[in-house]
């Protein structure tokens, strides 16, 4: 009697389960996110590190006008994105409140600091690596398979989007962080630039291997055109010629390195998104785009607003739409909305080999 009611009881949870992800499923696809602050919705806040965005004036144009930990006077990247797709914003995974239905939206693991190295951001002490982001994600499917069983959480994991954003904190935050850093004397640049890729090509890999299956995946910005190099770095206001130098040696190799995969896998699994021509297009021509300047961040001290962390002390723009940059490093939510526009709309100089919106058309047709 007592076996009877307990199957009696799991098979009617199996069917509740069920239920969910059958309404949940109607017209939506998780949503993924991996990397550093141009993408973290908030895990920094959950731990003791520098690398936080959880004071004012962060989050001054978000809806509810409070800092949730986003690098941004308002919404960041991957909220636009899923704007786009249709979903609410992914939470951060380290949000107590990311659990029962929460977990079909999808989550964010992206942590402010980290790199595809282990080394970058040892100064912010403790963020979540890119290994542990990738822990968290398995993590994460144990979790999913609870509540709708592991052949739905399966599928569900396969028919995500996953963006990943990496690459720039090797260089700011290891390689050019201080004079003679550790990695420069270790490796000439172009030999870093390789080192860097390879491992990169790991952290793809293993990606795939733990079921995704649709990547976007973003190279470094103009590094050497944001406010805190201009600073430190700039005499006459150009971009600093060595960073610029380091991302042009990284972009075309993480391409390479995605075709290599897609060969290797058989699919457009990767999807490789030019940031560095996204950022440049308002940078090289501000006022094209609506923008004052493209060279002073909105939040800041010092020369061009570049020095420092953004705090309650610093200068704050009144109008964040005639900013590109809105902190040192990070742009502002207009600029974030040109880039994802791109992400979504743009040519093939853009998104190789397509961009989200015909993604979403041919997957789509995939999974009816």
């Amino acid at each position: 009697m007592t076996s009877s009611l307990f199957l009696n009881i799991s098979y009617l949870i199996a069917l509740l389960s069920l239920a969910i992800f059958s309404r949940q499923c109607e017209g939506a696809r998780a949503f993924f996110v991996f990397g550093d602050s141009l993408v973290d919705n908030g895990n920094n806040n959950f731990l003791m590190t520098t690398a936080r965005a959880d004071s004012l004036p962060y989050g001054i144009d978000y809806p509810t006008h409070r800092p949730t930990g986003r690098f941004s006077n308002g919404l960041n990247i991957p909220d636009i994105i899923s704007e786009h797709i249709g979903s609410e914003p992914t939470l951060p995974y380290l949000d107590p409140e990311l659990q029962g239905d929460k977990l079909l939206v999808g989550a964010n693991f992206a942590s402010a600091g980290v790199g595809v190295l282990n080394d970058t951001g040892i100064q912010f002490v403790n963020i979540i690596r890119i290994g542990d982001q990738l822990r968290y994600f398995q993590q994460y499917q144990q979790r999913l398979s609870q509540l709708i069983g592991a052949e739905q959480a399966t599928q569900w994991v396969n028919q995500a989007l996953v963006l990943i954003t990496l690459g720039g904190n090797d260089f700011v935050n290891n390689y050019y962080l201080v004079p003679y850093s550790f990695r420069s004397r270790q490796f000439a640049l172009p030999d870093y630039v390789k080192y860097v890729i390879s491992e990169y090509k790991q952290v793809l890999g293993r990606l795939y291997q733990l079921g995704a299956r649709r990547v976007i995946v973003t190279g470094t910005g103009p590094l050497g055109c944001v406010p805190a190099e201009l600073a430190l770095r700039s005499r006459d206001g150009n971009c600093d010629m060595e960073l610029m130098r380091a991302a042009s040696l990284f972009n075309p190799q993480l391409v390479q390195i995605i075709n290599e995969l897609n060969s290797e896998v058989g699919a457009d699994v990767f999807v490789a998104a030019n940031a560095y021509q996204m950022h440049f297009d308002y940078i090289s021509n501000p006022q094209a785009f609506g923008f004052v300047t493209a060279k002073v961040a909105c939040c800041g001290q010092g020369p061009y607003n570049g020095v420092g962390l953004c705090t309650p002390a610093s200068n704050v723009c009144p109008d964040r739409n005639a900013y590109a940059f809105w902190d040192p490093f990070h742009p502002t939510e207009k600029a974030n909305r040109l880039i994802v526009s791109q992400i979504f709309s743009g040519s093939t100089d853009y998104m190789h080999p397509m961009n989200l919106s015909t993604i979403l058309a041919v997957d789509e047709m995939k999974f009816k």
